[in-house]
């Protein structure tokens, strides 16, 4: 999320929320993240949803770990660069989102949204993830966020790419292990 935002190419569209957020209201992006991931979790509970270790991790840890990014790198000055900077950060979230969920320690909380929509509809994790994606987008736009085209690649890719990524990363459950002997 961070590598994101450094590209200068436009944020991943919750970070525009976020920043709307902070335009808004203060605070960095990075405990943005930390209050939404809470506030999110509360949508869990009519999909019946169950936050794991890996939620909980992923609310304390994940906007800590956009503000450290932000304090550490610059923006690389080139164009490509930044476009290589920008797509790599997207292929990164959407394997990261692969091994979380597929780990099994739960999903966080935007992903478990996502998980938990995807099991009560029956729809495709890629069309609940790219509609959560563009409302958030909107709502970050309304607020002040910046988009550029990085928002339109990551809100368009990223659903695709977790559900790409999710087979190849998902732990069997030991029910689904076969027993040897």
């Amino acid at each position: 999320m961070g590598l994101m935002l450094r590209s200068g190419l436009g944020l991943d569209p919750w970070d525009v929320f976020h920043q709307g957020l902070q335009r808004t209201a203060g605070l960095s992006v990075g405990a943005w993240v930390t209050i939404c991931g809470a506030l999110v979790l509360l949508l869990w509970i009519p999909l019946r949803q169950r936050p794991g270790l890996g939620t909980v991790a992923n609310v304390l840890m994940i906007g800590a770990a956009m503000d450290l990014t932000l304090r550490v790198t610059g923006t690389p000055g080139p164009l490509p660069a930044r476009i290589a900077l920008m797509a790599g950060a997207i292929v990164l979230n959407g394997l990261a989102t692969g091994l979380y969920i597929g780990a099994r320690f739960g999903p966080g909380p935007r992903d478990g949204l996502m998980t938990g929509l995807h099991r009560r509809t029956g729809r495709s994790l890629r069309l609940i993830r790219t509609g959560i994606e563009l409302t958030v987008l909107a709502a970050g736009v309304l607020l002040g966020g910046t988009a550029g085209v990085g928002t339109v690649a990551y809100a368009l890719a990223i659903g695709p790419l977790a559900q790409i990524f999710l087979p190849w990363c998902t732990v069997p459950s030991p029910a689904e292990t076969p027993r040897k002997g």
